[in-house]
């Protein structure tokens, strides 16, 4: 700092060195936008929730079995004094439930007055992709009970259904549970 120059104008030189030393750098807008979500298997099939439409992960807790009801709904679980209702995802979208294995996890969903827990046969975690991939999916006719909740999907190997619990709670058909 000479004697002639201020703290302020010290100041002002430094900020118009840094400045100059960031041009090179590349601007945010040239970073791609990622789109993240909690990947999970039914049987053959890779699908991939929205992080917002997950409230948590859990391992498949004992369930209180509810006479009278579609086979597809496991039952009800205490979850840290809530009751849980837990539905086999796989036995709702397939009509064939899933086989009891060590992988099978609880995905939590709460939306608005529901609180469930939806069965799958296996979670791999969070799925990060560039949402530049996301494509409109076309479904196949034996993929027909999940078009209603898909909303896109990302190719590649394999290929990740993007799947919204919170679309899954809102049918009328989801919430219809008597035989």
């Amino acid at each position: 700092m000479t004697e002639s120059q201020t703290a302020f104008e010290l100041l002002l030189d430094i900020d118009r060195r840094c400045r100059l030393l960031a041009a090179d750098l590349p601007s945010q807008e040239a970073r791609v936008q990622s789109w993240s979500g909690i990947g999970f298997r039914l049987g053959d099939h890779w699908y991939v929730a929205p992080m917002g439409e997950i409230a948590e992960v859990l391992h498949e807790p004992r369930c209180t079995l509810i006479p009278g009801v579609k086979p597809w709904v496991k039952g009800v679980a205490n979850l840290r004094g809530r009751l849980l209702p837990v539905m086999d995802l796989r036995g709702f979208l397939c009509h064939e439930l899933s086989t009891p294995r060590k992988q099978r996890r609880v995905l939590v969903v709460e939306y608005q007055d529901v609180f469930v827990g939806l069965l799958v046969d296996e979670v791999v975690g969070m799925q990060h992709f560039a949402q530049e991939l996301q494509v409109r999916t076309v479904l196949t006719s034996d993929e027909t009970a999940s078009a209603s909740f898909i909303q896109g999907q990302f190719n590649g190997d394999p290929v990740w259904q993007i799947f919204s619990p919170f679309a899954l709670v809102q049918a009328p058909g989801f919430m219809d549970v008597n035989p």
